[in-house]
C-alpha cells in the first residue's frame, strides 16, 4: 500500500493518482460529475462515501480519499447506508489509461471471480497473475480478490434493497458459495448482517 501522503488541507489518499484539491472540492460541492470516480473515508465514523452523499460533509482533516469502494474497504471503512456506494456508477479514476485493469474490473464485476482464481482471470487478459496483482495494488488500491468480494457484497445489497428474495436466492446471486459465507463477509464488510439490513428497509 502506497504511503499517505499529506497535503496543506491535511486531506490524505491512499493514492498518488487522485488530484486531492479537486476531490476535496467534488465532496464539498457535492459534485455529480465525480461521483463513482473516488470515495472518501471519515476517520472519526469509520464509514466511507460517494461524493454526493446527503450527509454533511466531515471536516477535510477527517477524510481520506480511494480510487475504489474496495480500496476504502480494505484500508477498514464500512459502507454508507445513506449514499449506498453499491449504485454509484462504473467509472474508475484511471480510465483511459489502463486498459487492463479496466477490463479486469468489468469482468470482476460481472462475476469473473466467483468461480474462478486470479491466475484464470489473469490469463484471459494476456498477463501473469503477479503482474495484474501489481497493477491492482497500484491503481485500485486492493488486490483483484478484495475487489471481487466488495462486488459480491455490493451485489447483496442491491438485492436486498430491491428485492424480496430470501437470503440463499441473494447469497447464490450475488456470486457466494454458501449462505454463511455470505452472512459473514457482508458483516465484515457492513458491521452487521444482512438481515439487520433488511429490517432497516422495512422499517423506514
Amino acid at each position: 500500500m502506497a504511503r499517505r501522503k499529506r497535503t496543506p488541507s491535511s486531506t490524505r489518499t491512499e493514492l498518488g493518482n487522485l488530484d486531492i484539491a479537486a476531490c476535496e472540492r467534488a465532496r464539498v460541492s457535492r459534485d455529480r460529475r465525480f461521483d463513482g470516480r473516488f470515495f472518501s473515508g471519515v476517520r472519526t465514523t469509520r464509514i466511507y462515501c460517494r461524493p454526493v452523499c446527503p450527509v454533511r460533509p466531515a471536516k477535510a482533516e477527517n477524510v481520506s480519499y480511494y480510487p475504489s469502494a474496495a480500496a476504502a474497504e480494505r484500508a477498514g471503512f464500512r459502507p454508507c447506508l445513506r449514499c449506498r456506494p453499491e449504485t454509484a456508477p462504473f467509472s474508475p479514476a484511471w480510465k483511459g489509461s489502463l486498459a487492463t485493469v479496466e477490463r479486469a474490473m468489468r469482468l470482476i464485476a460481472r462475476g469473473a471471480l466467483d468461480r474462478a482464481t486470479v491466475e484464470a482471470l489473469a490469463a484471459r487478459l494476456g498477463v501473469g497473475a503477479r503482474h495484474l496483482s501489481r497493477l491492482f495494488d497500484k491503481h485500485v488500491g486492493a488486490s483483484p480478490g478484495q475487489v471481487a468480494k466488495t462486488a459480491r457484497v455490493q451485489r447483496a445489497k442491491r438485492l436486498l434493497d430491491d428485492t424480496e428474495l430470501p437470503m440463499t436466492e441473494i447469497a447464490s446471486l450475488a456470486g457466494f458459495r454458501s449462505l454463511r459465507r455470505f452472512n459473514a463477509v457482508f458483516a465484515e464488510v457492513y458491521k452487521r448482517p444482512p438481515s439487520d439490513i433488511r429490517r432497516r428497509l422495512r422499517n423506514v
